[in-house]
């Protein structure tokens, strides 16, 4: 029997259920069940529907005392193109965003494991295979591909929609600050990617809320100064955050082979505990423009915590007015919980609140 079933009032609730998950440290909450259906026909109906009747239900799952304000999530919907397997929607302390590579490698292992999806039974626990999905979001169709070992999924690799450079080397003065370097691209969202040498900020957990700081004034200045555009879909032109960029800090993983660290101030100062799906999907436009990353190549990006990501170039392609490439991002995702949450009527602080 559940619990809340025992209590007088239980009626009264509204109860949605969730399973937690990370992506290399980053969290994500899958709901499945107890969220109002959504209207629309695409993704991007989906989306609109979501912020303008149910931010409110966001704001609950995602900001405290159900969350936390670097909190992340995920509501799924019926895929819209053909051969999909179901749409998603992700959420974080600010709203809903368009792409996210650790959502897609954390609801990909979520899907598999928990037999969300119909997959083959592998012949053994020692058996390997690979299990593809199609994954309609926001900002397009992602194929994902989650790698098996017996029923455990071991990684997750996807392919992103196409991303592409806006401008190499743009100047934008940042007040306090000064003049500041930057590149813009677009992996899923749009970041603006800047050097931590150049600011003189480090790239670990003692320059946490230094980084925020930093992040959020470049991102405001950038905002003010130039649209941000995106070819196709209004809705997906937005600064989504900055990139902080410098030199890995190895450690036992990947130790002989790391690129370099990547650390994501986005959305409402959060900070991504990993090296950021979109993000490093911009970084492989940004090399490849710059002839540092060729089809087919590999480099391994690690986080403010030293988790990694690797990721590559599967092929090149053009996207409106510009050359992109199709990228590559693998990483792990581990469950950690299953969740019945209660929101009560009579509580004033059901939807939610955040403190820093």
């Amino acid at each position: 029997m559940n619990v809340a079933d025992a209590w007088p009032r239980a009626e009264t609730y509204q109860r949605i259920t969730a399973i937690d998950a990370h992506t290399e440290g980053e969290p994500f909450r899958v709901v499945v069940d107890g969220f109002p259906e959504l209207k629309g026909t695409s993704i991007l109906d989906y989306r609109r529907d979501a912020r303008e009747r149910f931010d409110h239900l966001r704001r609950a799952l995602m900001w405290e005392p159900r969350g936390h304000a670097d909190m992340y999530g995920c509501l799924l919907t019926p895929p819209t193109s053909k051969g999909a397997d179901f749409g998603i929607l992700f959420m974080h302390n600010e709203g809903f965003s368009t792409m996210c590579g650790h959502g897609i490698i954390a609801i990909t292992t979520v899907a598999v494991e928990t037999g969300m999806v119909e997959a083959p039974q592998p012949p053994s626990d020692t058996s390997t295979d690979v299990v593809p999905l199609g994954i309609d979001t926001p900002a397009g169709r992602v194929d994902a591909y989650a790698c098996r070992k017996g029923a455990r999924v071991t990684s997750v690799y996807f392919h992103n929609v196409p991303s592409f450079v806006v401008e190499l080397d743009a100047e934008i003065h940042v007040p306090g600050l000064g003049a500041v370097t930057y590149d813009l691209a677009f992996g899923g969202a749009f970041y603006a990617y800047v050097q931590a040498s150049e600011l003189g900020v480090g790239l670990d957990g003692e320059s946490f809320h230094e980084l925020i700081d930093l992040g959020g004034r470049i991102k405001a200045a950038i905002v003010a100064d130039r649209a941000i555009e995106h070819p196709f879909e209004e809705d997906l032109g937005f600064l989504y955050g900055v990139i902080f960029v410098g030199e890995a800090q190895h450690s036992n993983r990947h130790r002989h082979n790391r690129h370099s660290r990547n650390v994501c101030v986005f959305a409402d100062g959060e900070i991504d505990r990993c090296p950021t799906g979109t993000g490093v999907s911009g970084r492989v436009a940004l090399h490849h423009a710059r002839g540092e990353l060729p089809v087919g190549e590999d480099i391994v990006i690690e986080s403010i915590i030293g988790s990694t990501f690797s990721a590559g170039v599967v092929e090149t392609t053009r996207f409106g007015p510009y050359d992109a490439v199709v990228p590559r991002v693998q990483g792990r995702a581990f469950i950690t919980g299953r969740h019945e949450f209660l929101i009560d009527p009579d509580d004033d602080l059901r939807h939610g609140f955040l403190l820093r």
